[in-house]
């Protein structure tokens, strides 16, 4: 299959434009720019010419190098870029689901701040494995669906507040449903769920085994120490219970713990190359004609 070709930014091309209106006038001039005609007396210029010392047709062929260097640099700047739609893609099986109490409890706690930026160092630590983040008070949101964009998704978990959740009161098993539904509809293999809360949090043991029945492991975070609920909670679903001042034990568990899985997409993606860079070379070429050098 031959690859089509398409321009990436194509706007460059207007600077073409005034290129050909300078190219006109200047190839119009008798002899090219510089002319020698318009300096030197004609009665030297004359003897000059009759010693074959002026080469009228130098000054012409350096104008044209020139402007053939200068469209060319105007196309690559351009972008031309070779289509592939036949490449194979692959996606991250084994995805990080934030599930964020973001009850008046847990935004007026004073560890609040900490939390936030717990969050967003294990989100920087999830590499190529994809992310979401539901948020959940009386009722539960998908605020960030899942997504490979992780600099958005923690831009979006450091700007929950008060206002986030309309609902009040916090029922942690509504966030801890949307995540296996995540999980189901996205056929995610492996996982993890991250549930950050309070201590007093109360969990119904179906959810976590609904969490784990997917093939994710369900952490706790708890905004204050844990409790012995919390830690076996976490234990039966396989995953592990975390403090606020525990944040380098949860990168590190993230970071080592990853299963990644990659499937191959049903549907092909279309990747552009740019060739900008190989017509570069190209426009260099003609230049080589200003830098020669003849014997006199």
């Amino acid at each position: 299959m031959i690859p089509s070709l398409s321009l990436l930014r194509p706007e460059w091309l207007l600077a073409l434009i005034p290129l050909t209106g300078f190219g006109w006038w200047a190839l119009r001039i008798r002899t090219g720019l510089g002319d020698w005609e318009q300096a030197a007396k004609p009665e030297l210029l004359k003897a000059m010419h009759s010693l074959g010392l002026v080469d009228q047709q130098a000054s012409r062929g350096s104008t044209m190098a020139a402007l053939v260097s200068a469209a060319l640099i105007i196309l690559a700047l351009s972008g031309p870029a070779v289509e592939r739609r036949d490449t194979p893609s692959f996606r991250n099986l084994d995805a990080v689901i934030f599930v964020l109490d973001a009850s008046p409890s847990m935004i007026e706690h004073s560890n609040w701040p900490k939390l936030q930026a717990m969050g967003r160092f294990a989100i920087s630590a999830m590499g190529t494995r994809p992310g979401a983040l539901i948020l959940f008070g009386g009722d539960a949101y998908i605020a960030t669906d899942l997504t490979t964009d992780l600099r958005q998704l923690g831009q979006t978990f450091s700007l929950v507040d008060g206002e986030t959740v309309p609902d009040p009161g916090s029922r942690p098993e509504r966030g801890l449903a949307l995540a296996a539904q995540i999980l189901a509809d996205a056929r995610i293999l492996n996982g993890d769920v991250i549930l950050m809360t309070d201590r007093e949090a109360v969990l119904d043991p179906s959810m976590v085994e609904a969490i784990t029945r997917s093939g994710a492991r369900l952490s706790i975070v708890s905004i204050e120490g844990t409790s012995a609920q919390l830690e076996e909670l976490a234990g039966a679903g396989d995953g592990h219970a975390f403090t606020i001042e525990q944040t380098d034990s949860l990168v590190r568990y993230l970071q080592d713990r990853a299963r990644t899985v990659l499937e191959r997409q049903d549907y092909p993606l279309l990747y552009a190359r740019d060739v900008g860079r190989y017509i570069l070379v190209l426009a260099a070429l003609p230049l080589l004609i200003l830098f020669r050098r003849t014997a006199g």
